[in-house]
């Protein structure tokens, strides 16, 4: 009997592409998709996984992998699609050798994005086949589905999550692995190459593996019907059906598991049993306007919502007119997100806010400081966006504009996308001061390493990409690199940079604090000489706080010993009473 056992979302993806057979897995890390490739690595004898520094290049190690003859497949966020779309629509109109499969996790709700993106309409754009799990279960075997369908029809998928899926648990069945053999290399200049004449002959023979397609959805066992009561008809793909099924566990149900293309006559069937047809769907409405096209009835985004997540009662409110009588939750008080206590980030910030500088900001632990107290980011747009809006502003208002100015952004978002902006600020004469803040991690999605960590995926040691030395490669002679917490010496050289006519980088060079398990230093606040100025709130450590009459009080189970405090405290009412180890 096989073993079954309880896996969350990511697990089980991990979990299905051992059993599928990929040997080759190249991702960069991006919440809520990120597990993805750590839970790969327990099976590295048989699959090679990698970080990579940004989706792009993920994309094309796994279409150069596919291309060899072996199955593989890049992992990604939603935001990290729009990375790899170049070669995205490419590897479309080439098609594959042996199977490839882009992993792309959709975050409805915003939990850990700065959009809420659908990937199907990305992929229709791309004609890019998709499938879409709705359980752990699912997830394992679809994507196992999704390999074998990608080398019958000679076409890359899409195999698309969400935050919900990606991050619940369910029970999954295990399998042993079915590792197909290699496909021979055949060199095939007019598939392979894509300029313009071969490219033009492309397109032509993926529409008709479309059609192939389209037509097989109709048959696919993923693309099942669940006649119930005919009186409410309801189809819907992913966590949406979870949602489904418990609200509305007597409806007739057309489950999709492949979303493009489209079953139509699988769904044109299923229309004409029900008296009511309802499209349930989370964010953009991909299969309700393809449904209504064809002439089909249906109720969707009429009365349910383009934002954010659905759940059973929002379905039986909008759907069956429940007048739910659900408690008002107590009120709690709001909690805003805040940099760790010991953050080297907050030491920069609190520098660049004493000077009153404005930053661009990047995707990153450190666009924690557009929020109070600190308030020095005034933008954040996407990765590596910080550095070319800052060389926009001076181009758009010149040199002195951008004197109290500075961009902002972290080591390995430097590395996804930042080099290239760098490169362009160099190239066309720019004078702007970047701030790369190097904590040595990826910090926001958990602490993965990248090409300036000295370790891989794996945990193997490897060549540590020197930083500071890729910028003076790149002809830029002032570049500095300081320890975070010497807020003097930043000031200082914070205060020459942004002054100079020509381009400066300035690397504050100090670990994320989790990283550090050594024991830490001790502080304490001794109230007898607390003046009650405040000085050392103002970076806003939630480790530090005030007693009831105004003196400070240093939390020692939150305190890391950074000792920012103290620094501040021109009154000696912060004192180091015991050194870290």
């Amino acid at each position: 009997m096989a073993e079954k056992v309880i896996m969350l979302g990511n697990e089980a993806i991990a979990r299905g592409a051992y059993e599928a057979g990929v040997k080759v897995s190249s991702a960069y890390p991006g919440t809520p998709s990120t597990e993805i490739s750590e839970y790969l690595v327990q099976y590295r004898d048989d699959v090679y996984e990698e970080w990579a520094p940004n989706e792009k290049v993920a994309t094309e190690v796994a279409v150069g992998a596919s291309l060899s003859g072996v199955r593989a497949m890049a992992c990604m966020k939603h935001v990290g699609l729009n990375v790899a779309a170049d070669p995205l629509y490419s590897v479309s109109y080439m098609g594959v050798n042996a199977g490839l499969v882009i992993i792309v996790a959709d975050d409805p709700g915003l939990y850990s994005s700065q959009n809420e993106q659908d990937t199907r309409m990305v992929a229709r754009a791309a004609q890019i086949p998709v499938i879409e799990p709705s359980d752990s279960a699912e997830a394992k075997d679809l994507l196992k589905a999704a390999f074998e369908l990608s080398e019958k029809f000679d076409r890359p998928f899409i195999f698309r999550t969400t935050t919900r899926l990606a991050h619940s648990q369910g029970l999954v069945e295990l399998c042993e692995r079915e590792a197909p053999e290699d496909r021979p290399y055949v060199k095939n200049i007019p598939k392979n190459v894509m300029m313009p004449g071969n490219a033009k002959l492309r397109h032509i023979e993926i529409e008709k593996r479309n059609l192939e397609l389209a037509e097989a959805a109709n048959m696919l066992p993923m693309n099942r019907v669940e006649m119930n009561d005919t009186k409410i008809g309801v189809i819907t793909s992913g966590i949406p059906y979870q949602y489904v099924k418990e609200a509305m566990p007597d409806a007739s149900v057309l489950k999709l598991g492949m979303v493009n293309p489209l079953p139509r006559k699988l769904i044109e069937d299923f229309a004409s049993k029900v008296e009511t047809l309802y499209i349930v769907e989370e964010l953009d409405p991909v299969i309700e306007e393809q449904v209504k096209s064809w002439g089909i009835k249906a109720i969707g985004k009429e009365i349910l919502t383009v934002q954010g997540e659905y759940s059973a009662n929002m379905l039986r409110k909008a759907i069956l007119k429940q007048d739910l009588d659900l408690k008002e939750p107590a009120a709690v008080p709001g909690r805003p997100p805040i940099l760790c206590p010991g953050c080297p980030h907050r030491s920069v910030f609190y520098v660049l806010n004493k000077l009153k500088m404005h930053a661009a900001g990047d995707i990153g632990c450190y666009t924690l400081g557009a929020v109070a107290p600190l308030s020095v980011i005034d933008t954040t747009m996407c990765m590596g966006s910080s550095i070319s809006t800052l060389h926009g502003m001076e181009k758009a208002k010149g040199k002195e504009y951008i004197k109290n100015w500075v961009a902002v952004i972290g080591d390995s978002t430097f590395l996804h996308t930042g080099v290239n902006s760098l490169m362009n600020m160099v190239y066309n004469k720019a004078t702007g001061t970047v701030i790369i803040m190097d904590n040595s991690t990826t910090g926001m999605t958990g602490h993965q390493d990248h090409a300036a960590t000295g370790k891989t995926l794996q945990g193997d040691p490897t060549y540590a990409i020197d930083i500071p030395g890729l910028c003076r490669a790149m002809g830029i002679k002032n570049v500095k690199e300081i320890n975070a917490l010497d807020i003097t010496l930043l000031e200082q050289t914070v205060k020459e940079e942004v002054a100079k006519d020509e381009i400066s980088v300035i690397i504050t060079k100090t670990p994320c604090v989790l990283l550090d398990k050594r024991k830490k230093p001790l502080y304490i606040a001794h109230a007898d000489k607390c003046r009650k100025c405040g000085m050392c709130m103002k970076p806003g450590c939630p480790a530090m706080t005030r007693n009831a009459d105004g003196t400070i009080h240093i939390d020692d189970t939150m305190c890391t010993g950074c000792g920012l405090c103290e620094k501040l405290c021109k009154f000696d009412a912060i004192e180091l009473v015991k050194a870290g180890e």
